[in-house]
């Protein structure tokens, strides 16, 4: 019988690598969970990190739920994903956290060169840090265990 779940070291390096990760969140009414491609930032044993404005669609999603979804995948064959969802806390945003996501996708320069051009003057931006509470994973590179 053949396994595709990660083990949890597994599935722990894997989303702490570098993908774009979509987020999802549950609004208000008759509609569809909201999910949108976002950056995102994860250590081994700690929070998922991600930064939105307050006043955005997502920000006041992700505030009135109290809660998310992150999926990171690799789309190129054997493919693999994380899905990870739990209770969100959000906190003021740092500017040398807000440097740190932008230099962790757009490495040193850009990331300094992002910032510089989109400041967030008003402290418009919050830092949301999710809770890792239910994970779904699948590796589809694996062999039986």
């Amino acid at each position: 019988m053949s396994s595709f779940t990660m083990s949890v070291a597994e599935r722990e390096q894997f989303l702490a690598g570098l993908h774009v990760g979509v987020l999802s969140v549950a609004v208000s009414g008759d509609r569809a969970p909201l999910a949108v491609p976002v950056w995102y930032d994860y250590r081994p044993g700690g929070h998922v990190s991600v930064i939105t404005s307050r006043h955005s669609r997502k920000g006041q999603a992700i505030l009135a739920a109290g809660r998310m979804s992150l999926c990171a995948q690799d789309e190129n064959p054997p493919y693999r994903y994380v899905s990870v969802e739990g209770p969100v806390e959000a906190d003021e945003l740092e500017l040398d956290e807000r440097l740190a996501m932008a230099r962790r996708y757009l490495g040193t320069e850009g990331g300094d060169r992002y910032v510089a051009d989109n400041p967030d003057t008003s402290g418009d931006n919050l830092m949301f840090r999710m809770t890792p509470q239910h994970w779904f994973t699948v590796d589809y590179g694996q062999r039986t265990r």
